[in-house]
């Protein structure tokens, strides 16, 4: 028997990429390849939340990805992907100010995300 509900991950995302999320303008969510997120899989959930909040929102993982670094998941994703409000550059820099070396080391995951169906189907309205 096979349990036909997605999985529900709870991670914390800061406010200027909540927002670009909800507005579903961001399509790929960018993280380390941390143990917890090694069986992250299409169909499950992600519940973000802004630290600190009661805010969240929530997407379904349509596609995983697997990268090296963070370099060449921007370039394989494109930038406007992932961040369409900043050049390459400058989002090179600023996932680099939330990762140190050691953990892009770890290696990069694109998450594939789309806003989360409702319990009645529909897509939710953020």
């Amino acid at each position: 028997m096979t349990d036909t509900h997605a999985r529900v991950r709870e991670l914390n995302l800061y406010r200027q990429y909540f927002d670009l999320v909800a507005a579903g303008a961001k399509t790929i969510e960018v993280r380390v390849k941390y143990p917890h997120l090694a069986d992250l899989a299409a169909g499950d959930i992600i519940r973000f939340r802004i630290k600190g909040t009661d805010e969240t929102c929530e997407v379904m993982v349509k596609k995983v990805t697997e990268y090296p670094d963070f370099e060449a998941l921007l370039d394989g994703e494109g930038p406007a992907n992932i961040n369409p409000t900043t050049t390459r550059d400058q989002q090179l820099t600023n996932i680099r100010a939330i990762y140190p070396p050691e953990k892009e080391a770890l290696g990069a995951l694109a998450i594939e995300i789309s806003q989360a169906p409702s319990s009645d189907g529909r897509t939710s309205d953020y």
